[in-house]
């Protein structure tokens, strides 16, 4: 993949941070504190990526408005319960970011994340720099719609054969193709390999930290 690309979009929750199973059991947590029946572990799984209220309607079709409202409140107020770090982040993403960024790749995220979460994330990360652009679900569209692709690739002036979209979500390999850019797969989150190769990946690797050795000779 040396050469085909100038931008690489990430997604951020399990595909470079090991947030998954923390989501997941916020989710359930949201639904066991307001009454709701509960969720199976992987079911809260396969929503994760998209944004907050979209995952809790899939999750609780029966649930109104106000209900909805409700559960989100409920699963932020767990989630940001716990202070997360660099060291959360899965092993060797850190010196993968800083090898891509130095050998001049643009470097951007696309998350189901709202823009409050992301910024946290990234600050106590210590990843601010390493990005041009970061979209959140609550700032477009949900994935998988391909506005936020689309949004980042137009403010950097990158056009779709040079992006490579990079997720551990069917979701997010689904918004990849609707908006016409290649993708690979990482089975650190949500979806397992045998799930993300439905979605045409150019590769699905089992650890994140793994992309390095695609793009970099050392």
């Amino acid at each position: 993949m040396k050469n085909r690309f100038d931008l690489i979009i990430f997604d951020w929750d399990g595909t470079l941070i090991d947030s998954i199973d923390w989501i997941a059991r916020c989710l359930q947590h949201a639904a066991n504190d307001t009454r709701h029946p509960t969720p199976d572990y992987q079911s809260a799984k396969d929503v994760i990526g998209l944004s907050i209220e979209k995952a809790i309607a899939a999750l609780f079709p029966e649930a109104n408005e106000d209900e909805i409202h409700g559960l989100v409140e409920r699963y932020e107020k767990a989630y940001f319960s716990k202070k997360i770090s660099r060291e959360d982040l899965f092993a060797g993403v850190y010196d993968m970011l800083n090898a891509l960024k130095q050998n001049g790749y643009q470097l951007a995220v696309a998350t189901g994340k709202t823009r409050e979460g992301l910024d946290e994330a990234l600050s106590a990360t210590g990843t601010v720099d390493l990005f041009s652009i970061t979209r959140c679900a609550d700032e477009t569209q949900s994935k998988p719609h391909p506005k936020m692709l689309e949004e980042i690739m137009t403010v950097l002036d990158v056009s779709p054969e040079r992006v490579l979209m990079v997720g551990d979500s069917t979701h997010d390999l689904q918004m990849a193709l609707n908006a016409g850019i290649a993708s690979v797969g990482v089975a650190s989150g949500s979806h397992d390999i045998d799930q993300l190769l439905h979605y045409k990946p150019l590769h699905c690797l089992s650890n994140p930290a793994e992309l390095r050795w695609h793009f970099i000779n050392e």
